[in-house]
């Protein structure tokens, strides 16, 4: 089975590597157009802010990056999905304490939900792959 059509057949897998990418993208964004996107996010958008942001932008890109290179291989390393979710719920927590502490605009709230969403979705997906492979294949089967 090629890796496209593992993330295919298995949806919370083709999910979470789909969430991957667009982390690598938006990680990328940050990265080069920090201001652009903290002025977005209803930030303040100092020369240390935005080095700072650019800084996360590149940790993002790699987090998502490695993330979605061990979606693409087989077997997956269940520990990268862990820590994929860790560093999501991390986002989730950081951005709403920054909500909170009107660092944010409340926008931003939008980014918070959705990084824990995705720190759900992909605990599910570690918690599926620590199984033996024999339940894995027997769950996407059917």
């Amino acid at each position: 089975m090629t890796p496209v059509q593992r993330l295919l057949a298995d949806p919370l897998r083709g999910v979470v590597a789909a969430i991957s990418a667009v982390t690598v993208l938006s990680g990328l964004g940050q990265l080069v157009v920090p201001g652009t996107v903290l002025d977005l996010l209803g930030a303040e958008s100092t020369p240390t802010a935005r080095h700072f942001f650019a800084i996360v932008g590149m940790f993002m890109a790699v987090v998502g990056g490695v993330t979605l290179q061990a979606l693409l291989t087989e077997p997956t390393p269940s520990y990268v999905v862990l820590w994929c979710a860790v560093q999501k719920f991390g986002a989730f927590v950081a951005v709403a304490v920054g909500v909170a502490r009107d660092l944010f605009g409340s926008i931003a709230l939008v980014v918070a939900v959705f990084d824990l969403l995705t720190a759900v979705l992909a605990a599910a997906l570690w918690t599926r792959l620590r199984r033996p492979v024999t339940a894995r294949h027997e769950q996407v089967s059917a």
